[in-house]
């Protein structure tokens, strides 16, 4: 007799003389054994997977599974079909030579745009490495967003691009706008507005994005080592506690914060490098870095190891800004020369 030992909700099926010990599944009797003792503890076990044996005349075929694709609960009726095979005999084709028996799927209008966005969702994931999980809230919130019908006249395309971003941000790994738009067919502007439309119209809300949510990926990208990382992410955490950043976004600041910290150590990297990995321009990241770098021997960790001293960091920055006040003074003095001439 088999012994079963509740664990949490679901029972456990396990040896009454050996209660530790694994079980080994028999599938072509359809019995559970024990590893131990061959006790045979659980029969008419259920294979669920697929039947992987033809039965059509064609022998040259490619997938020999009779089952078919898994139901889908987010279709209205499962997306359950029956897939007639082709005819060989004479039997099959009427006077004309056309088959008789034709493959006629009965599928809604709005079951169909729905499998058609939930293709190009996972289209979408694979491309930036998403995991299944993402793809499935996707797919839920596009559902919810396609059934409430409040966003008429946008592409199907624009909302799933914008669902993929709040799914994103809702499982704790966002993406960049310019990182949804660089594996979708849609621009960034129509993505942000289907983005605020949706989380209007389905009454949520996504958690505020900060800048360590990206400097592993960031640094992981750049390949840079882990002590970089670490000195990136406090260069970014400080800079938002001193407020030396207001109104700048988490990107552009995290990618400053890569910067500094890449040109303090030996594995330095460049703005244009930083930023085709961040997806923000040079220019961001040098008016970020500006902010920053008047405090950075506070910013950076107590036990951070320079390979180049704080003092001895890029001042590229300022050049714009010294010799824009430098034509500034000039321009006063030929204006009081002038005045004086008059």
């Amino acid at each position: 007799m088999a012994s079963t030992s509740r664990l949490d909700v679901l029972p456990r099926v396990t040896c009454p003389n050996h209660p530790d010990s694994i079980l080994v599944e028999d599938y072509r009797a359809g019995d559970m054994i024990c590893s131990e003792c061959g006790l045979v503890v659980g029969d008419r076990v259920i294979d669920v997977g697929s039947e992987w044996r033809t039965f059509s005349n064609d022998k040259a075929t490619k997938d020999p599974s009779r089952v078919g694709d898994t139901q889908n609960p987010l279709l209205s009726d499962g997306d359950l079909s029956t897939m007639i095979g082709k005819g060989t005999g004479a039997a099959s084709f009427d006077e004309f030579g056309n088959s008789k028996y034709q493959n006629r799927r009965t599928m809604s209008s709005s079951d169909r745009a729905m499998m058609n966005a939930f293709k190009e969702i996972t289209n979408m994931a694979d491309r930036i490495n998403l995991p299944r999980n993402i793809v499935d809230r996707t797919n839920n919130l596009f559902k919810q967003v396609y059934e409430q019908k409040s966003l008429k006249g946008r592409s199907n395309d624009a909302i799933a691009s914008a669902c993929l971003y709040i799914a994103c941000r809702q499982e704790g790994v966002p993406r960049t706008f310019k990182e949804i738009c660089a594996v979708s067919r849609i621009s960034k502007k129509e993505i942000g507005r289907c983005f605020k439309l949706i989380l209007k119209a389905l009454e949520t809300s996504v958690d505020l994005i900060t800048t360590g949510d990206f400097m592993s990926r960031f640094c992981s990208n750049l390949g840079l080592p882990k002590q970089v990382q670490m000195a990136a992410t406090h260069i970014a955490r400080k800079a938002v506690e001193l407020d030396l950043v207001p109104g700048r976004s988490p990107i552009s600041v995290a990618a400053a914060a890569i910067y500094m910290a890449s040109q303090a150590s030996a594995e330095k990297r460049t703005q244009k490098e930083i930023g085709d990995i961040a997806g923000v321009a040079d220019v961001t990241i040098r008016q970020s870095y500006r902010l920053i770098y008047p405090r950075a021997p506070d910013l950076f960790p107590a036990d951070f190891k320079f390979d180049t001293p704080v003092d001895k960091l890029p001042q590229l920055m300022y050049k714009v800004l010294i010799l824009s006040l430098h034509v500034v003074e000039l321009e006063d003095t030929a204006r009081t020369q002038h005045t004086f001439q008059g």
